[in-house]
């Protein structure tokens, strides 16, 4: 397990009215700040009154907070932000004390303290307070688990990678379901390690190995190849990119689920991957994040706009 963090030294708070806007400042801010220095958190605290705060470890550069909110939803947000000290405490921990349980089909992703809200027929995924982020309350994750939840219904794919892993959810959620080994890989050795310590805390660290790797160049990669399933959550400019490297290490009708993608950047990344021999199944929203299902060939049943 990971130790607490050391306390922060400043949170920046922001109240809004408009829930679409809140969480829109949220993603922009987790994006533009490392996961070690900063925790994000946005709560409803009243009907139409949400809560932003930002815990930083040191003194952040205010200025440059404010640009990263001016971005997201203009001047007046970025000036209504309010920087104070912070007593010494577990902040990551505070942060989300307030976070309700994320329901995806049969996933629902959960801290420690809401464990006992998972019914008997769904299948829970916990998350450490100390290890964050990558919770499943960001669209991205949320519209991975969907897209998941809906595949291994009708299919049960042999061999899974989750690629760009993080704290390890859809590694996680694909080895709970169907009980059989998940390869998980990131860039980052410190989401590696984030992603193993999580499976171990699941029960499944024997069904999850954690590999750290760019892209598809480590042995561990090759050696699994082809994949019957590939889950990405990344950004849609290296998801262009893994395009043709990825599809070499496809199984004949394997199915990717890819995400990290504004709406506006879903197109490019659908005709990366329709050069390679993949068609759209599915592509869905959830929270401003687009999230898409492909398969390599064309399916029998295409579903290309789903809620």
């Amino acid at each position: 397990m990971m130790t607490s963090p050391s306390p922060p030294a400043t949170c920046a708070n922001l109240v809004l009215g408009d829930e679409r806007a809140a969480r829109r400042i949220a993603d922009l801010l987790a994006e533009s700040f490392d996961a070690d220095s900063a925790a994000v958190a946005v709560f409803e605290t009243a009907p139409g009154r949400w809560d932003l705060s930002v815990y930083f470890t040191q003194p952040p550069d205010e200025d440059a907070v404010r640009g990263v909110i001016a971005l997201a939803a203009g001047e007046a947000s970025a000036a209504a932000v309010r920087f104070s000290a912070v007593a010494e405490q577990d902040w990551i921990r505070t942060s989300l004390e307030g976070l309700p349980p994320v329901t995806a089909g049969r996933f629902v992703v959960h801290g420690a303290h809401d464990r006992a809200r998972v019914a008997p027929n769904q299948l829970g995924i916990e998350i450490e307070a100390a290890l964050a982020f990558g919770t499943g309350h960001h669209g991205t994750t949320l519209g991975c688990l969907v897209l998941l939840d809906r595949h291994l219904r009708a299919h049960r794919p042999f061999r899974v990678l989750d690629l760009g892993a993080g704290t390890g959810v859809l590694a996680m959620a694909a080895a709970r379901t169907l009980r059989r080994k998940v390869l998980a890989s990131d860039i980052d050795r410190r989401a590696t390690l984030t992603a193993r310590d999580n499976a171990r805390l699941n029960g499944v660290g024997p069904l999850v190995e954690c590999v750290c790797a760019p892209g598809f160049t480590a042995p561990a990669l090759r050696a699994r190849a082809p994949f019957d399933l590939v889950l990405a959550n990344i950004l849609a400019l290296p998801l262009q990119r893994l395009a043709a490297p990825m599809a070499r290490h496809l199984a004949p009708n394997a199915v990717v689920i890819l995400s990290g993608l504004l709406p506006a950047h879903a197109n490019g990344v659908i005709a990366a991957y329709r050069a390679q021999g993949l068609s759209l199944m599915r592509r869905i929203e959830r929270d401003g994040w687009t999230s898409l299902m492909m398969r390599r060939g064309t399916p029998a049943r295409s579903q290309p706009h789903a809620s």
